[in-house]
């Protein structure tokens, strides 16, 4: 089954950002979302995920298909990197950490608490969670804040192996992960249209 968007609207705080976007995500495949600062790439992935309602249009993918990776890292402090992981592997049932620990060089760090973690440590953890989650559809938010170049490296990686196995991720990044294979959608033409002031209000009064 494919991720399909069609022509989705969405807005952030209340106010519409983008509109009329469509898209399809086969599986085997990976796509980055691009557009300046500030034009609804979170909104949309987490409108995606199923976090916030869409204004119009239609999402088609099953949710219990999706793992969505935001800013926060889903951590626990006090649990060490294994203990986080194992977390995780419980809660959507699947089995054994080690490769994930593997993929994202974190063997050395499986009994060292989260909290004592490198911003860049914690981050690469975050991204582990996503290898034993057994979802297909990746949705990705900025998944390289924080990340060195050889970390870049890794998650790219796990990324092409993920894709390798049926796997699919959507994903919204400033820099060039070096994934060739990676489609690219720019989200400019699908800024929404400025809404006009209600009659009497606050620019009206000082027209």
């Amino acid at each position: 089954m494919d991720l399909t968007v069609t022509d989705l609207a969405i807005a952030r705080g209340g106010i519409p950002v983008l509109a009329h976007v469509s898209l399809t995500l086969r599986p085997g495949r990976a796509l980055v979302l691009r557009g300046p600062n500030g034009i609804g790439k979170t909104t949309l992935l987490r409108t995606i995920a199923g976090l916030q309602p869409p204004l119009a249009g239609a999402i088609g993918l099953p949710a219990e298909d999706i793992a969505y990776a935001g800013h926060a890292d889903g951590l626990k402090a006090t649990l060490s990197v294994a203990e986080n992981l194992r977390f995780w592997a419980r809660i959507f049932g699947t089995g054994d950490i080690a490769a994930a620990l593997a993929a994202m060089d974190l063997k050395g760090l499986a009994d060292r608490p989260a909290h004592s973690l490198s911003a860049g440590q914690k981050r690469r953890l975050g991204l582990a969670r996503l290898l034993v989650t057994g979802r297909r559809f990746w949705l990705l938010d900025e998944p390289t804040v924080s990340l060195d170049a050889a970390s870049v490296a890794l998650f790219a990686a796990a990324v092409r192996a993920h894709l390798a196995r049926g796997g699919a991720a959507l994903m919204a990044t400033h820099i060039d992960l070096g994934i060739a294979e990676a489609e690219v959608l720019d989200l400019t033409p699908f800024r929404a249209a400025p809404t006009a002031p209600a009659p009497g209000g606050f620019e009206e009064a000082f027209a």
